[in-house]
């Protein structure tokens, strides 16, 4: 434990790209990067206990700053001693702001320049968000890493939507910053993070970029992707923002992706990811391993005695048959859907884990190249 906010140090370098492994130090632990966060919503990863969460090499989760505000609601975790006790989750957490909620559930909201009005998709109470009450939120949850409240754009988008939601997403880092970081800094624990907007647009980008860097944040994370864009497009704007972005501070890419997102981005820079899909795509039968993708549904699977990955030490590969959990899907048996998360999630974890050690001893090159001989788009 420490006293002070974030820490971030970069290790090791990678040649002449830019991958880096390197250490976030927070007020409940290190976290050693690359890094994936498995997505917990609600104060959950679905399907997972904490212990499971720990067994597979889990350091850091995602939670959702709307979601918790709804349900169960801010003073019931405040009661149970913050979002890390009421969950029983010892390690560092993350919190989004809630602004991929104002994208996604666009019939229910209005978005001005002073914050977000929005209909509870549960209830259909009437909210209202504002820079600085989603960092009130954050801040009572006890976020190791908060996010500044920002406005995403779906694709395609006009050149004149991207740059008015970007010129809001500044005006509200602005706000974050001067009423947070600045005021509170010698008090509070923890980290602010700024998001880099502009759609797939490089001029705006660059705007929302140096006017980020100017306000010098703990972290910066780069926003608005996986929303519909070309791969092609995406990556461009990955290495547009990490080409620029201070290498002194860590780089988050929000809610990004498949094996291979995951590993051209971190050849790029990038040190922080959380996406669904690994959850979300095993609970559909979707399974990732060292050679590919696999589809358990399929018959050719009915009476394959072998383990998901034979190269694989998790609970899952370690203890049953590709041929049982087949028949757990097909019977609609909760226990499917858990060891296909748990899984997935030790596969992310593994994937992050060997890139940070292939960083560390010179030879990410020709792990990358392995690995993306099975996962390319």
């Amino acid at each position: 434990m420490i006293d002070e906010c974030m820490q971030f140090k970069i290790e090791k370098k990678y040649g002449k790209s830019g991958a880096r492994a390197g250490r976030i130090t927070t007020a409940h632990g290190d976290v050693e990067t690359p890094i994936f966060m498995p997505v917990g919503t609600q104060g959950t990863v679905k399907g997972m206990t904490p212990r499971d969460l720990e067994e597979i090499g889990v350091q850091m989760i995602l939670g959702n700053t709307y979601h918790l505000y709804l349900r169960p609601g801010v003073p019931l975790i405040l009661q149970s001693g913050g979002l890390h006790k009421f969950i029983s989750w010892p390690k560092p957490i993350l919190t989004d702001s809630g602004g991929f909620q104002v994208f996604s559930l666009a019939g229910l909201r209005k978005v001005t320049d002073e914050g977000v009005h929005f209909q509870s998709h549960i209830d259909g109470t009437s909210h209202w968000f504002t820079p600085t009450g989603v960092l009130d939120i954050q801040m009572n949850l006890g976020s190791d890493i908060m996010m500044v409240l920002d406005v995403c754009v779906e694709y395609p988008c006009s050149y004149k939507e991207a740059m008015k939601a970007n010129d809001r997403t500044l005006k509200w880092a602005e706000i974050s910053h001067s009423n947070y970081y600045l005021e509170k800094s010698e008090t509070n624990k923890n980290a602010l993070f700024g998001i880099v907007q502009g759609s797939t647009y490089p001029e705006i980008r660059l705007i929302s970029l140096e006017q980020l860097m100017e306000l010098s944040f703990d972290g910066y994370a780069i926003g608005g992707l996986a929303v519909g864009e070309p791969k092609d497009a995406m990556m461009d704007t990955v290495a547009l923002c990490t080409e620029r972005l201070p290498e002194e501070k860590p780089r988050y890419l929000m809610g990004i992706g498949t094996p291979d997102d995951i590993i051209h981005s971190i050849t790029l820079g990038i040190d922080m990811f959380d996406c669904v899909i690994p959850t979300r795509n095993g609970r559909n039968g979707t399974f990732y391993t060292s050679k590919g993708k696999l589809l358990i549904k399929n018959k050719i699977h009915e009476q394959d005695k072998g383990p998901i990955d034979e190269s694989c030490g998790c609970y899952t590969c370690q203890n049953f048959s590709r041929t049982y959990i087949r028949h757990l899907f097909q019977a609609k048996e909760i226990l499917g859907l858990q060891l296909a998360t748990l899984h997935n999630l030790a596969f992310y974890m593994k994937i992050v884990s060997q890139a940070r050690e292939a960083i560390l001893n010179d030879h990410f090159g020709e792990w990358k190249e392995t690995l993306l001989t099975y996962y390319h788009s």
